[in-house]
């Protein structure tokens, strides 16, 4: 996240640096935190009130063992306006209903129409370019014919 948060600071809009306040109180950078705001941990989904959809039973379906029900890889938040639709089942159709969904699953609160616009402008921020060969199709090794081993 340093190398994006001149994006918040300075002459950055109030709304951007109010959404980086509310993502830090309301508990989003207690999960999505670090140098990519997300990324290195695993959590279960519906911490404050059952997800919603209980379909993907997450990390369990790779262990076997019943604590990984409903864990998953937290995800990073850079470029997250560019990823959607969001959750390993698509059930956050846009950012603003996968703010919702994270505020009242995760964290036990309902933002309102004006924190999710904060959130969203925040989450915008920290949107950059892609290089090209990072999301280039690579280069595929030819398949084997013949009976070889």
């Amino acid at each position: 996240m340093s190398r994006r948060l001149p994006a918040i600071h300075g002459a950055a809009p109030a709304v951007n640096r109010r959404g980086a306040k509310l993502f830090v109180a309301a508990g989003c950078s207690g999960c999505h935190g670090g140098a990519y705001v997300g990324g290195p941990a695993f959590m279960k989904a519906g911490l404050k009130t059952p997800w919603p959809s209980t379909a993907d039973s997450g990390h369990f379906a790779v262990t076997r063992r019943p604590d990984d029900m409903w864990v998953f890889k937290v995800p990073s938040q850079c470029n997250v306006d560019k990823t959607g639709p969001y959750f390993s089942d698509g059930g956050g159709a846009s950012l603003d209903a996968a703010i919702r969904l994270m505020g009242r699953h995760q964290l036990g609160m309902e933002f309102s129409d004006a924190q999710i616009k904060d959130l969203r402008a925040f989450l915008g921020a920290l949107t950059g370019t892609i290089p090209v060969p990072y999301v280039a199709q690579p280069q595929l090794p030819k398949a084997r014919t013949g009976g070889g081993a």
